[in-house]
């Protein structure tokens, strides 16, 4: 019988997703699920939906428990085969609009802040100190788990899991997943395909798509003639603006689609927020301050959501595309998968730094996630990668150490907050953001 269990229970939606599939799954249907949470309130409204889809989904086959708080987690985690980790440190209020609105105040404005910029810096080191602890106990008492980790930065987190612990760790993101049926739903060319191949790689939120072909016919040269048709007929002033203009900017001057929206990649380079061309904004449809207002949004509508949720008799669940249940029933049965995983780089990609954490196809079964190999990248793909794996890299000395000049030097390497800010700046706002998140962060005070 699996044991899986699930730290960031609190989060219903997405726990609905990952154990509701679970339960659609022969080989994880008689499952212990452990549910982990530091709220107990938001972790009993999902233990009463678990509870619920069980008995009309599974036959009432899984046995569900809930572990509340710090004190309860290394009970929560022993003999786990598998730990589902979507934790999110510091939550909407107060941390995450500090990340916003301290950064705002120099001037530096941000769409997303969760994996890149000074948010993603910030995020990244409040979910490290809490994770340290968790990955030691998990090495005490489920150490041949395997770690999915969901909780973004992606790539710092999975590599922090990799290099402060003996714990196999894969990073699971929806972008790749999405990437290829969204380009071709945008273009118009969804009906017109029968046989779509494509090849995946680079690092999380920063993959990029380097072959697409539809029974061996390549469809970039299509892709790329729609995609500059599309966006020269909205850029104008007025003109009815789309939701991924950036990334076919992106794709036209460097030549490939990038896997993340464009409200995400307008921060991930130096060329598309920036103070001194404000118009630009308005030209490739930016929505700056889009994550806080997601997070006001999901807030408020998980009000109508718990009704519906946490107190129907008759709740029940399809099966999603998440990865999570695919990875456990490969490796439960043998019967081999592929997905898009984040993972260590043993030279899948050649021309990107060992140590960086990269997103390539990956075969799952019962010896776990292996990556598979990618070759180079394009250079220039490959350069703008660099510019994040750097960061990633030291905000994981600064996690491991304590070096607070190394989150400075992180901020300063940031492709966005090095365009718009200069050093004493970018200095002085960490120094404001650590002070004012400091119950999260009590090593750097």
């Amino acid at each position: 019988m699996p044991k899986i269990t699930f730290v960031g229970a609190g989060s219903t939606v997405f726990a609905k997703n990952i154990l509701g599939d679970c339960m659609h799954v022969e080989a994880l249907k008689d499952s212990q699920i452990a549910l982990y949470d530091i709220d107990g309130t938001r972790l009993g409204e999902s233990r009463k939906m678990l509870e619920t889809l069980n008995q009309t989904i599974n036959q009432g086959r899984a046995d569900i428990r809930a572990y509340h708080g710090p004190e309860m987690r290394r009970e929560a985690l022993t003999g786990a085969d598998y730990v589902v980790n979507a934790v999110q440190v510091g939550g909407y209020e107060p941390c995450t609009v500090l990340d916003f609105e301290l950064p705002k105040k120099h001037g530096l404005r941000q769409t997303i802040g969760d994996t890149v910029g000074i948010g993603g810096v910030l995020r990244g080191l409040r979910t490290a100190h809490a994770l340290l602890p968790m990955a030691r106990e998990m090495e005490d008492v489920c150490p041949e788990a395997w770690f999915l980790n969901y909780t973004n930065p992606m790539s710092i987190v999975t590599g922090l899991m990799l290099e402060a612990s003996g714990i196999r760790t894969v990073g699971l993101c929806h972008s790749v997943q999405v990437c290829v049926p969204v380009l071709l739903w945008v273009l118009g060319l969804h009906e017109d395909v029968t046989e779509v191949r494509s090849k995946i790689a680079g690092i999380n939120h920063m993959g990029w798509l380097l072959e697409i072909t539809d029974a061996g016919r390549d469809l970039y040269p299509e892709i790329k003639r729609r995609a500059e048709a599309k966006n020269r007929e909205a850029r104008p002033a007025g003109a009815k603006k789309h939701f991924d203009m950036v990334r076919f900017e992106m794709m036209k001057h460097f030549g490939y689609y990038v896997t993340e929206s464009s409200e995400h990649s307008a921060e991930y380079s130096p060329y598309w927020i920036k103070s001194q061309f404000p118009g630009l904004i308005e030209e490739f449809n930016i929505p700056l301050d889009e994550y806080p207002r997601r997070c006001v949004r999901q807030i408020e509508e998980w009000k109508g959501l718990a009704e519906k949720l946490v107190h129907s008799d008759s709740l029940t669940h399809d099966k999603t595309q998440e990865y999570g249940a695919y990875i456990m029933e490969a490796m439960a049965t043998d019967v081999p998968i592929k997905i898009g995983g984040n993972v260590l780089n043993r030279g899948f990609i050649p021309n990107l730094p060992a140590s960086a954490v990269v997103e390539v196809p990956c075969l799952v079964d019962r010896n776990g996630v292996q990556g598979t190999y990618v070759g180079d990248l394009p250079e220039q793909c490959a350069a703008l990668c660099r510019s994040h794996i750097a960061v990633h890299r030291l905000v994981l000395e600064a996690a491991l150490t304590g070096r607070r000049d190394a989150i400075y030097q992180a901020a300063y390497l940031d492709p966005h907050t090095a365009s718009e800010l200069p050093l004493d700046t970018i200095r002085q706002l960490v120094d404001e953001l650590l002070a004012a998140e400091s119950e999260w962060l009590p090593e750097y005070r």
